[in-house]
């Protein structure tokens, strides 16, 4: 009876448990501000503005090479992937996470943003213009029709409509070589024909010739 008892006391304390942090994440996504995106005005510009006088103010440009910067940003990467390790995969929202983490989460997003925000000016790179390009360059790479739903490379997309050239050309030089083909059966055909009909005429022409000379040499 105590052995069950017990038991039972253990399932009724995983039960208890699980429920309860049940009901502390639902109460933790209540209380999180409903997501609506970034926060308006505030530029890449504003950023690259602010970090600029930042480092200029402490006289750190000697040290924000172009290298150095990169590999602060590395480091700054490091540490954001530092959050993640040993979760497993997480959740689109990250409904997982207390709202401490979420708030290092978002401080070492903003690591990241402003050194490679930093890293752009250092080298005299246009990041806004930069990036709107090369959101159109993958829209070229990555048609809708054909990358909908799938995780391909666009070498895949490149390599199929090189392959269905290829299919095309092999074709259309199959269907010129059987025209060339048969063009030259026709041409054999009336060739044969036309030396038949010669040598008919070539034969013909030597017997009326030998029966003109036989006859002239008779008489």
């Amino acid at each position: 009876i105590l052995a069950g008892f017990l038991r039972a006391l253990r399932r009724f304390r995983s039960i208890f448990k699980k429920r309860a942090k049940s009901l502390s994440m639902t109460n933790s996504a209540k209380s999180r501000v409903i997501y609506k995106g970034f926060t308006q005005g505030v530029s890449l510009e504003d950023l690259r503005e602010e970090a600029r006088n930042f480092a200029e103010e402490r006289d750190w440009n000697q040290f924000h090479t172009p290298r150095n910067v990169l590999l602060a940003l590395v480091g700054e990467v490091g540490e954001l992937a530092e959050i993640f390790q040993w979760k497993g995969e997480v959740s689109p929202g990250v409904p997982e996470f207390s709202e401490k983490e979420r708030v290092h989460l978002g401080e070492e997003l903003s690591d990241v943003l402003i050194y490679l925000v930093r890293l752009a000016d250092r080298c005299q790179i246009d990041l806004a213009s930069a990036a709107r390009r090369k959101m159109e360059q993958n829209a070229l790479k990555y048609p809708a029709d054909k990358a909908k739903g799938r995780s391909d490379k666009y070498t895949a997309y490149e390599e199929k409509a090189a392959s269905k050239e290829s299919k095309s050309g092999t074709g259309k030089v199959k269907s010129e070589t059987e025209g060339l083909t048969k063009g030259n059966q026709v041409s054999n055909k009336n060739s044969t024909s036309w030396m038949s009909s010669g040598s008919f005429l070539v034969i013909f022409a030597a017997i009326a010739v030998y029966v003109v000379i036989y006859l002239a040499v008779g008489h």
